[in-house]
């Protein structure tokens, strides 16, 4: 580490700040806690996953002018866990507090229009598309050559929620008006072959990491399962995606954890999708199956530890835990059965301090490792089997 770099290293013994209180954010603290970093968690709710795992908590909105102070006068450094936190907030933390990522650079992947300009101006390929966001605009996207498409809202979709698919140009009109007549994405829907992920860190200094792409799953919009190991991306294709994100990060002048994804269709194309800006669901798995997770760099990022490149030492399959499975074919609430579960070889359960199970919500999740793949797709099975899923 040089002189100018030791300088700017926050010691353990230091306190970082949280915004948001999820899971991303209780295991963020999980991780620097390890290392002897406390953790201050800005969040609304009490009782929040990450409140949970810390002492210190300031209960106020991400925009309450109070709670903002109190963290930027306990915190040495700040993060976030969530990416759609007020601008206006993110800014002042921007010029009062050492922030990563900083303000700018969430503003992009805050909005897909954005994203999309970005890719295009970098180079990166991604989707075929328009936007849309008043009347003029929507009808110059009827006669482009679109269909079928996805319509997104710019800003706030996550999980599959904020968007419709539109199958010709007369459906365009009534999808925009049904998502509320806001900024939207339109894009042309692409034929799939399957889906992945890169997750990276990039410190202040410009020196970056990255972990091997992940193979992901989705159903009903949200991530169903990621996959890594010897075989499950063509080791070209995967060159290529973690160059485009790399190319990414340094685009955006990042400092900090992202994830970007990117569809492959079944011609071989690679096209960017979309990034977030903090740890990401499909990186889950690297608490278990690297020596290095994206947690710890996430921490290290912050306050300007060297990056190690991350050696994944397993193959492993992640399975997100919803809250579906706390409910029987009835409705009726019941607890899976943990004990069978963790009976399985590799398995790891991580549940997310999450007391009142919902369909849809993310509870938890289930990672596997194992020297092979068939391994943990064999342990996969059952678990799918125990749990009442479809493999």
């Amino acid at each position: 580490m040089s002189e100018a770099a030791a300088r700017d290293f926050i010691a353990p013994g230091a306190v970082l700040g949280v915004l948001g209180g999820g899971q991303l954010g209780r295991m963020f603290a999980q991780s620097a806690q390890a290392a002897g970093y406390e953790v201050v968690v800005l969040e609304p709710q009490a009782g929040s996953p990450a409140a949970l795992v810390t002492t210190r908590h300031v209960a106020s909105a991400y925009d309450d002018t109070d709670g903002l102070h109190e963290v930027a006068r306990q915190a040495r450094a700040v993060t976030i866990e969530f990416e759609n936190v007020p601008a206006a907030a993110l800014r002042w933390l921007d010029a009062h507090v050492r922030l990563a990522p900083h303000a700018p650079a969430v503003a992009v992947c805050q909005d897909r229009a954005q994203e999309k300009a970005l890719f295009t101006r970098l180079g990166v390929a991604c989707a075929p598309h328009a936007l849309v966001g008043n009347d003029e605009q929507c009808r110059a996207a009827q006669s482009q050559d679109l269909y079928p498409a996805i319509l997104k809202t710019a800003r706030m979709g996550y999980d599959g929620k904020g968007q419709i698919g539109v199958r010709t140009a007369g459906e365009l009109g009534a999808a925009w008006r049904q998502l509320g007549g806001v900024d939207c994405v339109l894009e042309r829907r692409l034929d799939l072959d399957f889906e992945l992920s890169v997750v990276l860190a990039r410190g202040a200094d410009g020196a970056m990491v990255h972990f091997p792409p992940q193979r992901n799953v989705h159903r009903d919009g949200i991530l169903f399962s990621s996959t890594v190991g010897d075989g499950v991306i063509d080791h070209a294709l995967a060159e290529r995606a973690v160059r485009a994100a790399r190319g990414v990060a340094e685009g955006l002048g990042y400092v900090g954890v992202l994830c970007v994804e990117f569809f492959v269709t079944r011609d071989g194309a690679l096209v960017a999708n979309e990034m977030a800006p903090r740890p990401h669901n499909s990186g889950h798995h690297t608490i278990d199956s690297c020596d290095v997770s994206q947690f710890e760099l996430q921490w290290r990022c912050l306050v300007g530890a060297p990056l190690p490149q991350p050696r994944r030492h397993s193959a492993a399959l992640m399975l997100n835990l919803l809250g579906d499975l706390w409910f029987d074919s009835h409705g009726a609430e019941r607890e899976p059965d943990w004990a069978a579960v963790l009976a399985l070889p590799g398995a790891h359960l991580h549940l997310y301090g999450k007391h009142q199970p919902r369909r849809a919500r993310k509870m938890g999740h289930l990672t596997f490792t194992a020297p092979t793949l068939d391994e943990v797709r064999q342990a996969q099975r059952r678990a799918c089997e125990l749990l009442g899923l479809a493999p």
